[in-house]
């Protein structure tokens, strides 16, 4: 008999629906899904890669306009961080230029109950779920806690260590299962993220509990400067889902509405069962890793000219402005609504915070471990003492 917590696999039924074969469904389509050209035509049908048990519709053109906002949104913030970092206003920003189709789509594709636990370079998509940008970026900038409440948008913090988000993200999805509640949980992660322990028992605890999870893998090509050839053999990321029981696509990440049909129907099915999911968006960093990397030193010049004509901004504006959609007006708006938020963050992030040192001690425990309490108690004796110093010397 199967535990009352375990799923009944859905696959083979889902596949008998489709009328294709378990395995046809559980690979991902022959290439990659992809609807817009990267000039902004709409693919023919026969060019999108769709195959039985693959086929998406086109989202809805409002569903698109909002996408492109935030895309135009995301760029900016982008493009803003990156300056303040040079300008020693921020310490760190992992930029996701270029990436930007597939952070909002990440969000987009979410309800408000469904569940974001995102990574350090995912600052798009955190903003894109509704959190005030200015809340995002305070870890960036340096303090004692992350800047915002996850509960609030049902967005986790931004994970640094490389891929534990996933586990973290398998026993929110558990939870809610012992709970009964009707969450879907979409957890983000990088290529180099793959080739770590916490992928794999991420996927496999996630498919044995058939749980409705969605592993988002953005393959931008490097981890750090390691180039994807040197961390798997696999023909995609999105095979090594078969290995675990799991369904897999492989998406052109740079396709808002190639990106927001594949993430929507894996979330639909979640919510009917039918989880966990393993999509791979092909995508690209255009950018350095961080402030902190010289890109130039292990990729060339040619290889980023080429990602950046396929931009994910030109190519939704393209085909919007194509369908009559998206209106000078409507640009204007867009991207006076960008400029705000960069205006705040701007803002902000030239105020000199007020930082007391000592909080680095007081939000680590519950209870103080003695040894931090030792540590605390001689920061504190060194803070005084340089005070009464100052004093003096005024």
């Amino acid at each position: 008999m199967m535990p009352d917590n375990v799923q009944p696999d859905l696959s083979e039924e889902q596949a008998k629906k489709l009328g294709i074969s378990l395995e046809d469904y559980l690979l991902p389509t022959h290439g990659r899904i992809q609807m817009i050209s990267e000039t902004g035509e709409l693919l023919p049908p026969e060019e999108q890669g769709h195959t039985p048990g693959h086929e998406y519709p086109m989202p809805e053109v409002d569903e698109l306009l909002e996408g492109y906002r935030q895309l135009v949104i995301g760029r900016r913030v982008n493009d803003q961080n990156y300056a303040l970092v040079r300008q020693g206003r921020m310490a760190v920003y992992p930029s996701s230029h270029g990436q930007e189709a597939s952070e909002v789509a990440a969000a987009l594709c979410l309800s408000p109950s469904d569940w974001l636990f995102p990574t350090y370079r995912d600052t798009v998509a955190v903003i894109a779920r509704g959190v005030d940008p200015l809340e995002v970026m305070t870890s960036f900038r340096g303090d004692w806690h992350q800047g915002y409440n996850p509960h609030d948008r049902n967005t986790s913090i931004q994970s640094t260590p490389l891929t534990t988000q996933l586990l973290h993200a398998v026993g929110m999805a558990h939870a809610a299962r012992l709970k009964g509640e009707d969450v879907v949980v979409l957890g983000m992660v990088g290529d180099g993220g793959t080739s770590e322990g916490d992928f794999h028992e991420a996927l496999n605890f996630a498919s044995v509990f058939r749980l409705p999870v969605i592993f988002f893998v953005q393959n931008n090509k490097y981890a750090i400067s390691v180039p994807l050839s040197r961390q798997t053999a696999a023909p995609s990321l999105a095979h090594k889902a078969v290995g675990y029981g799991m369904a897999g696509e492989l998406v052109d990440g740079n396709d808002l509405a190639a990106l927001l049909a594949v993430l929507g129907r894996a979330v639909k099915l979640c919510h009917e069962g039918g989880g966990p999911f393993l999509v791979e968006a092909d995508t690209y960093r255009i950018q350095s890793h961080t402030n902190a990397d010289d890109a130039t030193r292990y990729r060339q010049s040619k290889e980023v000219d080429e990602w950046t004509r396929r931009d994910p901004i030109t190519r939704m504006r393209a085909y919007l402005q194509s369908q009559g959609a998206l209106t000078e007006e409507l640009e204007a708006q867009y991207q006076a609504d960008a400029e705000d938020v960069a205006t705040a963050l701007r803002e902000a992030m030239g105020q000199q915070p007020d930082l007391q040192p000592l909080d680095l001690f007081d939000h680590v425990y519950t209870v103080q471990t003695p040894q931090l309490a030792e540590q605390r108690a001689q920061l504190a004796e060194e803070l005084a003492r340089d005070n009464h110093t100052d004093d003096t010397t005024a």
